[in-house]
């Protein structure tokens, strides 16, 4: 088996400090955060952005201060900004943190219901966007909720939008899409074409069950507020202690931790990339 790669998300679109006191909402508090889960064992950090108030935004500037504060701190990690929709709708703002060139940014490939809302990627905006990630050359990682979406980056593929090897990342367990269980999960990882690299994000209490089959499977693993704000036991997790209870789980199969270099080989991302954003932030 490759080693594990554990990417954490920290911050999310949803989480408030009425929600958990835990989670980081601020370019220095999430830089700090992604310093101590680098040191527990993560590699790659999903970062999106908050406003004064901590509401989701897509604002360049605090993306620039953010992966700037983190380059700070943890020079070496891998940087994965947001493209989500719940931050705003506009095209260009969405597209606007790959055209920072960091060396990852997530794409959901479909449009799915969560809690409250239409998550909505229409199929004029995906195209729109997998342009974006073919002339800036970041890595997307492919957001799948639901099956489709894996075909739907395939199409891209065929399309010359999308290079391969993908990466995806099935988001499973949230109200209203897949459910997050076992099951699924063997369903989606064989659904992929075997270049392939895929991580989960279980949501909720799905999280470390669907981490556990992860690493037992070969796959990677996503932990982190963004997904679930417990331990199993139902207190209230930081994002150290859930990449700690994952990074425990892979020692007692065998299975070891990716550096960020490790990640940067297991994933196809290109290490010369690895530094291009700092010409946008400075």
């Amino acid at each position: 088996m490759e080693k594990l790669i554990i990417t954490t998300a920290l911050t999310g679109n949803v989480p408030t400090r009425e929600h958990t006191p835990h989670v980081p909402l601020t370019p220095k508090e999430i830089a700090e955060d992604v310093k101590r889960c680098a040191a527990a064992g993560a590699s790659v950090f999903h970062v999106h952005a908050r406003d004064a108030k901590g509401k989701p935004t897509l604002d360049l500037a605090i993306f620039k201060e953010t992966a700037r504060r983190i380059k700070d701190l943890a020079p070496e990690v891998i940087i994965q900004l947001s493209t989500g929709a719940r931050a705003g709708k506009d095209w260009d703002a969405r597209a606007n943190p790959v055209r920072l060139l960091p060396e990852m940014a997530s794409f959901t490939t479909g449009s799915n219901n969560l809690p409250g809302i239409i998550y909505e990627n229409s199929p004029d905006f995906i195209r729109f966007l997998a342009e974006v990630f073919r002339d800036t050359g970041v890595k997307p990682e492919i957001e799948v909720f639901e099956t489709g979406m894996i075909n739907n980056a395939l199409h891209l593929v065929k399309k010359g939008l999308l290079t391969p090897p993908l990466h995806f990342d099935f988001v499973i367990g949230a109200p209203g899409a897949m459910p997050g269980t076992v099951r699924n999960l063997v369903f989606l990882a064989d659904s992929l074409p075997p270049e392939a690299t895929w991580t989960v994000a279980g949501i909720g209490k799905a999280e470390i069950p669907l981490a556990a089959a992860a690493i037992a499977m070969g796959g990677h693993v996503r932990a982190g507020i963004e997904d679930n704000l417990n331990l199993p036991d139902g207190t209230r997790a930081t994002n150290v202690q859930l990449v700690e209870r994952v990074a425990a789980i892979a020692g007692m199969i065998g299975r070891d931790l990716a550096s960020p270099e490790e990640a940067r080989r297991i994933l196809s991302l290109d290490p010369d990339r690895k530094d291009r954003i700092l010409a946008q932030i400075d």
